[in-house]
């Protein structure tokens, strides 16, 4: 097939998606108005942006506020650690093998096994695709917990006593979460590493000195400062969208659950979109 007819192929074929894509705006029911759904994502937006600014304001009681803190980073981040590092090694040791059997060859340097496993883990594995787990881990715990306190009038009973209760409930989450999440992912790189070492030693799938060689060839410390900071803000989604979900919920337990669920996609979807643009603008 020539390029020429190629091109004109796929110009009909977005063209037909063009043309559906017209026809089911036109022709959608008015329970699917799209005029509603984006009034509704901007009303959430606008509740969430309230919620943040009621979040970050002076805790009336700082001793309070630091043992909350301290209680948050263990309940959140040292909890986690465990399937962190658990992930962490068995995906390093899996990413050492693909990279040998499907991309070394005799026509490529000895350490390029090494140096695709270092970067892999470093630039995506270790900052964004852990926040992706620990999104569905994290921000369920965070939603249903918040949301639990909403259904059973605990919110309002802090609001009637004079408490800023978003304040009080979401801001060490937030803090304690954005604190942890760097030492994270330099557990989550440094195993992933030693999983892959492992696996060279055990497996025999290279010789440990390859690896070596690769995972020291041309390191860029700003590579691992990128990593730190996409976990940060990452961090500050995983724990401030769950929460916003959690207050803002209404009914009974069924509603709860499904703000948990709605939680973790709308942060996970977040997540990914965050991921790109602090990838070109850190890069």
């Amino acid at each position: 097939m020539k390029s020429e007819e190629f091109a004109a192929i796929m110009v009909n074929f977005l063209f037909l998606n063009f043309k559906c894509l017209i026809f089911f705006i036109t022709f959608a029911p008015e329970t699917n108005n799209n005029g509603m759904f984006i009034t509704k994502g901007l009303t959430s937006f606008g509740r969430y942006l309230m919620l943040m600014g009621r979040t970050f304001s002076r805790p009336e009681r700082l001793r309070m506020f630091g043992k909350e803190y301290i209680k948050e980073m263990a309940q959140l981040g040292v909890n986690s650690i465990g399937i962190v590092l658990l992930i962490s090694f068995f995906i390093g040791a899996v990413i050492c093998i693909q990279m040998k059997l499907n991309i070394q060859s005799p026509w490529m340097p000895r350490w390029v096994t090494g140096y695709t496993t270092r970067e892999i883990m470093l630039l995506e594995f270790s900052s964004s695709i852990m926040c992706l787990i620990l999104a569905g881990k994290v921000g369920s715990n965070i939603a249903s917990e918040i949301g639990t306190m909403r259904v059973t009038q605990q919110i309002d009973a802090l609001d009637i006593m004079g408490v800023n209760s978003a304040c009080y409930l979401i801001l060490p989450k937030i803090l304690g979460m954005m604190t942890i999440m760097p030492f994270l992912v330099i557990f989550s790189s440094a195993t992933g590493i030693l999983g892959a070492y492992a696996i060279a030693y055990i497996g025999h799938i290279l010789p440990p000195d390859d690896l070596t060689l690769g995972l020291q060839h041309t390191f860029v410390p700003w590579f691992v400062w990128m990593s730190i900071i996409k976990s940060t803000f990452f961090a500050f989604i995983i724990s401030s969208v769950p929460s916003f979900f959690g207050y803002t919920v209404e009914g009974g337990s069924v509603n709860v659950g499904k703000a948990s669920t709605d939680a973790v996609v709308t942060s996970s979807v977040l997540i990914l979109f965050s991921d790109v643009f602090l990838t070109r603008l850190l890069s």
